[in-house]
């Protein structure tokens, strides 16, 4: 299953406490009891949960690419790695692990944000480029894979797999969504990118979220689409 989180902002100076952001991890423990990891810099901080799957001995995040510009935290599995993994190869991608994590990495190397039209699976995830300072957030096509966020007035962007670890960046006492209780009520969860929580919403599945300089832009890469009736 697998958690993540982290926190972005654009404040001069300002780095991401480090106790923070592991008490966002590991409220997730109960989805990555097998292993944890972090990574604070300079504006941004990244937390890993990992259930252990694909290469279990040495698919520990987050991932970083060879160079260190991007850095990854991941949950989920792309089905279509045993395949990705030697066109990438051909094109010079040096694998130091098995995983399917290193093969996202690869793709956002050489692709940036288009990488995700090439992933076929059940996924969340977030790569921060540290030579842009821009963060992508990017979630599967039909929304297997959870991913929440609080985009603050500041710009300051805070995510999660689940809403408990957004509110604890959040410094704010949680508030009801009054305009999702309908919603709620009828279908017994709010539909669309709501929730029941004032401020905090839900990427949609096929979606991905660019932040850089506290602003945020929101991308469909997919939808489903049938053929006109015969």
């Amino acid at each position: 299953m697998c958690g993540i989180c982290g926190i972005v902002s654009a404040r001069v100076g300002y780095v991401p406490d480090a106790a923070l952001v592991d008490r966002m991890r590991d409220l997730l423990v109960h989805r990555g009891p097998d292993g944890a990891g972090s990574h604070v810099g300079p504006g941004i901080g990244l937390g890993h949960r990992r259930l252990s799957i694909v290469d279990v001995s040495h698919g520990g995040q987050p991932m970083y690419s060879e160079d260190r510009r991007y850095v990854i935290v991941y949950n989920g599995e792309v089905f279509n790695h045993p395949i990705l993994k030697p066109v990438l190869e051909s094109q010079g991608a040096r694998y130091r692990t098995n995983s399917d994590t290193e093969t996202v990495l690869h793709l956002f190397e050489r692709h940036g944000e288009a990488a995700v039209a090439q992933m076929r699976g059940m996924f969340a995830f977030a790569v921060w480029d540290a030579s842009e300072r821009r963060l992508v957030l990017g979630r599967d096509r039909f929304g297997v894979k959870p991913l929440y966020y609080l985009h603050q007035p500041d710009g300051t962007l805070v995510f999660a797999s689940e809403i408990k670890a957004v509110l604890e960046a959040a410094a704010r006492r949680p508030a009801l969504n009054r305009s999702a209780l309908p919603d709620f009520l009828a279908n017994h969860a709010p539909s669309g990118d709501e929730t029941l929580f004032a401020g905090v919403r839900r990427l949609p599945p096929g979606h991905t979220l660019t932040w850089r300089d506290g602003k945020i832009e929101i991308r469909r890469y997919w939808d489903l689409r049938f053929p006109p009736a015969a």
